[in-house]
């Protein structure tokens, strides 16, 4: 049984999530659709997803098409909750990017089309709602060849679009106008295919949906499927396409272990449950794993995602997503094992870039809301929890206010808190414009320590961080005394001159 980890992604409100609902009935794990606006969709599981009618978290559900273990990964499509997208990223052999029909390409489709093409992930296109009002075809094309990748072939047609009966009809293999066009995107990129088809004047359909399926793994073209996720109508074909077109995972289960976290969330008990995508070899209970450096924990329970639901299980294997528990000093990011060396760039999207005051509505509940907090920046760690020591105030930061209403509202849920919030600031960034040094030496005033430090600080790239070099020689101080140093250093430039990092 091969695995595909599968990411659906798209702009709010184009019906991602009816689209998974619609996906599960098909292939039989659910008996009735659920609806967004009613909350009884099987991915939106929180009160406030059901409440609101959005994606929050990240969600994971499993289903079974022939040989082939499809592990769904529900995103949010509310830009304020990017983070949870960009979390997902890195564990994905393919994705589908939903796109409205009726609105067409917008905002936050160009943004997510942009990453999942700079990290070359294969990328199906489903053009969803054609039995809405204004659904359009080849406007729509258009739209997706100009503004998100000009290399598409819609697989089929639409009929009755703005209707109920609105079908789609994806063409057959002798369709001469879908060959001629299919020929002519593959022959772009990939000279040998070219040469084989000018050498023999023809290629069989199979030549072809074998070429089409290496360049649609290799994320060269993008197969474009219209349909309904409200009537169903192109979900079998897009089933077929996700099966045929798109990669299944790979990994040697016998290999050293290897695996990311990409999401972390707390049971009933309140323990910490880790979403963990194994790369290579098996993970079993009672195994002891390392991660972020001398970080070590005994794994104590593990489940799996099979047929729609999460289930008991001793082990996890290569190309598989797992829920393990007992790692609890584990965060959201950590490399289990061997880290990989094919890891792209942790920051697809653009960090936060709003802050504001969290202020508890009883003076009595700071300490806990301290610990709340802590606990949700578990879950979304750009919310970048900090204390102003001098203020005594708590300070988080946001992409927009709909994720701030999300935050007062789990505080006030989850952990019986009411707060407010101060007005919604504009993060600054204070950076290094020349070159300074100091030294403070040893038995002299005002170094009140028992070693002479000296520092020099000087400007580097916007947006390459901070780089910690020891120009000392090693043996002059114990090696705990410099990274004292280090450490020291980073906190300090957590606030600079004019409190702002």
């Amino acid at each position: 049984m091969r695995t595909l980890n599968l990411g659906i992604l798209a702009h709010v409100d184009a019906g991602k999530t009816t689209l998974t609902e619609r996906l599960l009935y098909a292939v039989g794990v659910i008996d009735e659709v659920g609806s967004v606006d009613d909350g009884s969709t099987q991915t939106d599981s929180l009160a406030l997803e059901r409440q609101r009618g959005i994606t929050i978290k990240s969600a994971v559900v499993s289903f079974v098409v022939d040989d082939v273990t499809v592990n769904l990964i529900d995103t949010p499509g509310h830009p304020d909750f990017i983070a949870e997208v960009e979390r997902v990223l890195s564990v994905l052999d393919g994705a589908v990017l939903v796109i409205s029909a009726v609105e067409g390409v917008q905002t936050q489709t160009r943004v997510l089309m942009r990453t999942l093409q700079r990290l070359g992930i294969p990328t199906l296109m489903f053009v969803n709602k054609i039995d809405r009002g204004g659904a359009r075809y080849d406007r729509t094309l258009r739209g997706i060849s100009e503004k998100l990748a000009p290399a598409i072939i819609p697989m089929g047609s639409a009929s009755g679009l703005g209707t109920r009966g609105a079908r789609y009809l994806p063409y057959a293999a002798g369709d001469a106008g879908f060959t001629a066009r299919l020929v002519d995107l593959l022959a772009d990129h990939d000279d040998a295919f070219l040469a084989a088809y000018l050498d023999e004047a023809t290629v069989s359909s199979c030549q072809l949906h074998g070429e089409l399926a290496a360049q649609t793994r290799r994320a060269l073209v993008h197969p474009v499927f219209f349909g309904s996720a409200v009537t169903g109508a192109g979900v079998d074909s897009l089933i077929a396409g996700i099966k045929e077109l798109l990669p299944a995972a790979e990994g040697d289960v016998d290999g050293p272990v290897s695996g990311s976290v990409f999401k972390v969330e707390r049971g009933p008990a309140g323990e910490k449950v880790a979403y963990v995508r194994v790369f290579s070899g098996t993970l079993r209970v009672r195994d002891r794993l390392q991660f972020r450096g001398d970080n070590e924990g005994k794994v104590t329970a593990i489940s799996v995602f099979d047929r729609g639901s999460a289930v008991l299980c001793a082990s996890v294997a290569a190309g598989q997503i797992g829920r393990l528990w007992g790692l609890g000093d584990i965060r959201i990011g950590d490399a289990i094992g061997l880290p990989r060396t094919t890891t792209p760039q942790r920051h697809y999207f653009a960090p936060p870039t709003l802050e504001t005051v969290v202020v508890p509505g009883r003076p009595a509940d700071k300490g806990a809301l301290h610990v709340a907090l802590a606990q949700l920046a578990e879950q979304d760690p750009l919310i970048n929890l900090r204390q102003d020591d001098v203020r005594q105030e708590l300070f988080v930061s946001l992409y927009g206010e709909v994720q701030k209403e999300v935050i007062q509202a789990t505080l006030a849920d989850d952990f019986g808190i009411e707060v407010t919030f101060r007005e919604t600031t504009t993060i600054c960034i204070e950076r290094v414009v020349g070159t300074g040094a100091a030294v403070e030496a040893l038995g002299k005033e005002p170094n009140p320590f028992l070693a002479t430090v000296g520092l020099r600080i000087e400007p580097a790239a916007a947006g390459s961080g901070v780089e910690f070099q020891i120009e000392a020689e090693l043996g002059s101080m114990p090696r705990a005394f410099f990274r004292a140093v280090e450490d020291t250093v980073r906190e300090t430039l957590r606030q600079g001159i004019y409190g702002w990092e």
